[in-house]
């Protein structure tokens, strides 16, 4: 298991039109930075994974700091966790 820390500026340009008055960061942008990070992790390129399963737990914002933990399962998947904090933010399986 490894755990690693994604945080997305504030002036990313994702954000401009994702609400306005009230910023998240769109799903997609967060599963490419997971995706991203795990690619770096584990050496193998995201282009040939599958996404098995993605949920959205709780809105991340601007700024929020995402304390991502990937761990291999023994079928080949490799499953995601996402915290802000102490609350879960985002759970996931990908598959080589």
């Amino acid at each position: 298991m490894s755990r690693i820390i994604l945080q997305l500026p504030a002036e990313h340009p994702s954000l401009a039109g994702h609400f306005p008055g009230n910023p998240i960061v769109p799903g997609a942008v967060l599963l490419d930075e997971i995706l991203a990070a795990i690619e770096r992790a584990r050496g193998q390129p995201a282009a040939a994974w599958a996404v098995k399963s993605v949920k959205f737990l709780r809105p991340v914002r601007p700024g929020d700091e995402l304390a991502l933990e990937i761990t291999a399962a023994p079928d080949g998947d490799t499953r995601f966790r996402c915290w802000i904090g102490a609350l879960e933010a985002i759970t996931g399986l990908v598959r080589a």
